[in-house]
């Protein structure tokens, strides 16, 4: 059973698999947009269990697969779809029009960010309130988090917002 590993005959398919690895690791830590990054993930992982199985490892190849690529890979897509979005609340008798959802979009959109609106709610003594900030009439916009209101200033859509006549306001939450 003690045999001596040859790499002669799989060298020809095994280095350019293992030069993919470096590469889609440089490619996986320059993104900027987290869903390509989901999707790079996921390739590195099947490009490391590809590695694997070549190198005669199954039992590593088998929970790189499992673990390393698919349990990993949902795990950070269910973490990009509960913390990705951008969640506004609106007055009662003055809910935001199409025109004004596309353009809060449109201005999101740099970011990844996904636009949900809350409908208003009384909260009740002592709870959080589940809202980033408030969406006034007259586009009025203002934020609990400055620091994502200055993020949202450096956009081009805040021009396109400010030219619209909306305004954004940094402060306290609403």
């Amino acid at each position: 059973m003690s045999g001596s590993v040859s790499l002669v005959g799989e060298l020809d398919l095994l280095l350019p698999i293992t030069a993919l690895l470096p590469l889609t690791a440089v490619l996986l830590v320059s993104q900027s947009n987290p869903y390509q990054t989901l999707v790079l993930r996921g390739i590195l992982g099947s490009v490391s269990t590809l590695t694997y199985a070549l190198l005669g490892a199954p039992d590593v190849a088998i929970t790189e697969a499992l673990v390393g690529t698919l349990l990993s890979t949902t795990l950070y897509a269910v973490a990009l779809r509960s913390s990705m979005a951008l969640r506004l609340t609106y007055p009662a008798d003055d809910p935001p029009s199409e025109a004004t959802q596309a353009l809060l979009r449109d201005w999101l959109g740099p970011l990844s960010l996904r636009l949900r609106l809350l409908p208003p709610e009384p909260a009740e003594p002592g709870e959080a309130d589940a809202s980033h900030g408030q969406l006034g009439p007259g586009l009025r916009l203002q934020l609990a988090n400055p620091g994502l209101a200055e993020r949202l200033r450096a956009l081009e859509g805040f021009r396109r917002w400010q030219s619209s006549g909306g305004e954004l306001l940094p402060g306290e939450r609403p």
